[in-house]
């Protein structure tokens, strides 16, 4: 049997999985989320293609993930809201992918195969809350992660390039990662309108990504209180644009600003002990987002823009993107 279908088949079955677990049999928030260079109006290059399927679900007080938040310092258990489970594929490609020779002064092509979790909470203050997620996430980076014949069979498709440098692409490796994401928000009335904002920090460990991050993010709009943060981008882990069914409707416009120090990279520096593509990860990179939300009932849509600054010493530029998620209870 064709080896492409059966990792396919593997990771439909993972998705069906997660969405029938017994905790997603309770009332659910499902998304779906995919991100492109296209939104933007970018050619193929860099990060040039995401998608995420996401299950997320309130706990109960009793819920074991209550007892993981307490052994995080500062999270008490009852601060916990909820739980989430996704899966989904990332693609990363040289700038000319027409090229079928090496480009090592470009980023190797690479395709991410992953599934996770997540865990969040909103701790309540006088006047202003912190949220608090912790996330853990698995997968595969090379070859098996089926990139090659996903891009291919786009572009063939919609009349696209035709990708020609993938057999130098980066060898199977599967990762391990752990991530913490923590935002002490404040809010304000501006008139008729609502008003957040408040710095931001995180870090990630792991083979696929090591960095530590920083930020401050903003958004304005109405029914702020259904919701609980911003849309997430690669690579984030977790989808952070949680919200709650109301009737009637709710919005909000956002901006944000982020720096990651890189103490690794998968990605960049290529696969761990082996000699393969690489180029010279830059440490400091930073992110850019503004965008929109808007939900009504038991639906919700989200667009995000994101201008990211170079993250290898070669790059010319920056590179941008789009991000767009539609997400429904159940």
């Amino acid at each position: 049997m064709n080896k492409r279908i059966i990792d396919w088949r593997t990771a439909g079955w993972l998705a069906v999985l997660i969405i029938a677990s017994p905790q997603a049999q309770a009332d659910g928030l499902f998304s779906i989320k995919s991100e492109n260079d296209a939104y933007v109006g970018a050619g193929d290059g860099h990060y040039t293609n995401g998608f995420e399927m996401s299950w997320a679900y309130e706990t109960d007080t009793d819920h074991w993930s209550h007892a993981i938040a307490h052994t995080v310092p500062g999270w008490k258990p009852d601060d916990v809201v909820g739980m989430s489970y996704r899966v989904g594929h990332r693609i990363y490609t040289p700038t000319r992918i027409t090229l079928s020779t090496p480009q090592p002064e470009d980023r190797p092509y690479a395709g991410v195969l992953y599934a996770g979790t997540s865990i969040h909470g909103v701790s309540r203050h006088d006047g202003w809350h912190e949220t608090r997620s912790l996330h853990l996430d698995a997968g595969i980076v090379g070859p098996s992660a089926q990139a090659e014949w996903i891009q291919e069979t786009f572009h063939e498709h919609i009349a696209g390039a035709d990708p020609q440098g993938w057999d130098y692409q980066l060898s199977d490796e599967p990762f391990l990662n752990l991530g913490y994401e923590h935002a002490w928000v404040d809010r304000r009335e501006l008139g008729p309108l609502e008003f957040e904002y408040g710095p931001t920090a995180g870090f990630s460990l792991g083979n696929l990504y090591t960095y530590g991050s920083g930020g401050l993010a903003m958004r304005i709009g109405k029914g702020l209180d259904r919701s609980f943060g911003i849309p997430s981008i690669a690579p984030a882990e977790g989808q952070r644009a949680f919200f709650r069914r109301s009737e009637g409707l709710g919005w909000y416009v956002f901006a944000a600003a982020e720096g990651r120090y890189m103490a690794h990279n998968l990605l960049l520096d290529g696969n761990t002990g082996k000699d393969g593509p690489s180029v010279e990860r830059t440490p400091w990179v930073a992110d850019a987002q503004v965008g929109f939300a808007v939900n009504w009932d038991r639906w919700q849509l989200a667009y995000t823009v994101a201008v990211r600054s170079k993250e290898f010493d070669s790059q010319n530029g920056t590179d941008s993107f789009g991000s767009l998620t539609l997400s429904m209870w159940l």
